[in-house]
């Protein structure tokens, strides 16, 4: 039995700190805001040990904290980090550091309650990556909503109502389905522990059910077609943070919950229904970058384009079965989960870049349409070498992040199945077409009018922000090691697990 460790430290301080910035409140606005700062940038610095502590050479969950937590019910307080959570762990204390310094003097309205719901935000996201009982997770899972559903509803735009209701009920009403399939195994289970549903024989019929169940709540997450229609309107009426935390982190939860509930304790059903998640992932892939493409709103184009890559990471995760049927060999079948994994950071770094972009034209001009832009790079040649490298990244340009991922995943694809790969492939295209036309009417040609044309760029609080995701989207892009090798050995873990049948008589 651990006690409080780092990753307590991690999930309650950013609470702890926000509980702070409200008890402040906007009448010690000054000292609320550098609260919040220092607070996102303590967890920032003290989510890093979690890096270079970290022993990649095994599978074991490390960082471990457990001790009893509802006796009533099993409920153990457990957490713990392995090769796929520790990455979206650091990828979380570090976007929510540049969504508070963007916020500095931009938000108006109640600033104070702002950064607070982001610092509380931040902490039950934590919670949900280092939870290693599922009951835990739940409740994470859940309490993390409600800090968004303030953020777009008191924060948002003119239709941020709808917005969030919509939101609200999507995400909600798809956990409630989870939450009943953990209930059923745990009365087959000792306890809520996700070790211990991991190991719990299941019969096929008890897997397809438990499947369908995980599916609802982590596909409407992700979000997968057909049950995507919610991030469009969340992102185009959420404020900046808002729509960079969603974007860069909280879709990244439905691929998680893939990984670390769908796959090993399913694995049968999973065998069987792969070719279900493949072809949505497929359709989100192609479909969804058509869409894209005749978007006139630069958010609504982003968070399109953040369906078609969030793709890559459901079709990455499931290829693996297929890969064992063409190869007969768990050798190589890990590399679509990789890609994955990897996919999944670094669309955390450039979509949230991208979001940020977004933010600081549209505090300037007060307009998403790309219609009012043109020749930004005549008057803001700093920002619009930002912008251009980004959407580059958004492309899959080599020598980026958003390269790596794709690659491993089109790779894996052609390892199962030469029309996946060339579906896939698709992206590549698509990406490039509707982001560099968007690039080319924002930011190249003649000034479009005198808005433009009285644009100032980037202030120094602005470049920091933008060059810290620049530099993290250039490392990983060209140095993607450091962040594979942590993963290798959980990744070849998971593998192991979902090859084998755990079906019960």
């Amino acid at each position: 039995m651990q006690g409080f460790g780092l990753l307590s430290l991690l999930t309650w301080l950013p609470i702890a700190g926000g509980l702070v910035v409200l008890l402040l409140g906007d009448r010690f606005l000054r000292g609320a805001r550098w609260v919040a700062l220092a607070t996102s940038l303590a967890a920032f610095g003290a989510s890093i040990p979690l890096y270079t502590g970290f022993n990649g050479g095994t599978a074991d969950f490390q960082f471990v904290e457990h001790f009893t937590w509802i006796p009533a019910f099993h409920a153990t307080y457990y957490l713990g980090v392995d090769g796929i959570s520790m990455p979206l762990i650091l990828l979380t204390t570090f976007i929510t550091v540049p969504v508070i310094v963007a916020a500095w003097t931009v938000i108006e309205q109640r600033p104070a309650q702002y950064f607070a719901a982001f610092l509380i935000m931040e902490g039950l996201m934590i919670g949900v990556f280092s939870a290693m009982d599922s009951l835990l997770f739940y409740f994470f899972w859940e309490a993390m909503l409600i800090p968004m559903f303030l953020i777009i509803g008191v924060w948002g735009g003119p239709r941020r109502v709808y917005a969030t209701l919509k939101f609200f009920l999507y995400t909600f009403l798809g956990s409630v389905f989870m939450l009943v399939a953990l209930i059923y195994m745990n009365l087959k289970s000792p306890d809520f522990s996700i070790a211990s549903f991991q190991n719990l024989p299941l019969t096929m019929h008890e897997q397809y059910w438990i499947f369908i169940a995980f599916l609802l709540a982590f596909a409407v997450k992700v979000p997968m077609v057909p049950v995507h229609t919610w991030l469009p309107d969340a992102h185009v009426e959420a404020p900046t943070g808002g729509s960079v935390v969603l974007a860069a982190i909280m879709l990244k939860m439905g691929g998680y919950g893939f990984l670390r509930f769908s796959l090993p304790i399913t694995p049968d059903a999973s065998r069987t229904l792969d070719w279900l998640i493949i072809g949505l992932s497929l359709i989100a892939v192609v479909y969804i970058g058509f869409v894209a493409l005749v978007q006139t709103d630069m958010k609504k184009l982003i968070a399109y384009s953040s369906i078609a890559h969030m793709g890559f990471v459901t079709l990455g995760s499931f290829l693996v079965y297929d890969i064992f049927a063409a190869h007969q060999s768990v050798q190589g079948a890990g590399m679509g989960i990789t890609g994955a994994m990897v996919q999944m950071i670094s669309h955390g770094l450039i979509s949230g870049a991208l979001f940020l972009c977004v933010g600081v034209m549209y505090d300037r001009v007060h307009s998403r349409e790309i219609s009012a832009y043109g020749g930004v790079v005549n008057t803001m040649p700093k920002f619009a070498a930002f912008m251009v490298l980004f959407a580059l990244a958004n492309s899959g340009l080599p020598g980026t992040s958003g390269f790596v991922g794709e690659f491993l995943v089109i790779i894996a694809a052609f390892k199962a199945n030469f029309w996946y790969a060339f579906l896939a492939s698709m992206t590549l295209i698509l990406g490039a077409a509707y982001t560099l036309w968007l690039v080319k009417r924002v930011i190249f040609g003649e000034v479009a009018n005198h808005h433009v044309a009285e644009l100032e760029d980037l202030n120094y609080r602005e470049f920091i922000i933008l060059g810290a995701l620049a530099i993290a989207v250039i490392v990983v892009g060209l140095w993607p090691a450091p962040l594979t090798d942590a993963m290798e050995a959980t990744v070849q873990h998971l593998v192991q697990q979902i090859s084998l049948s755990k079906l019960s008589p």
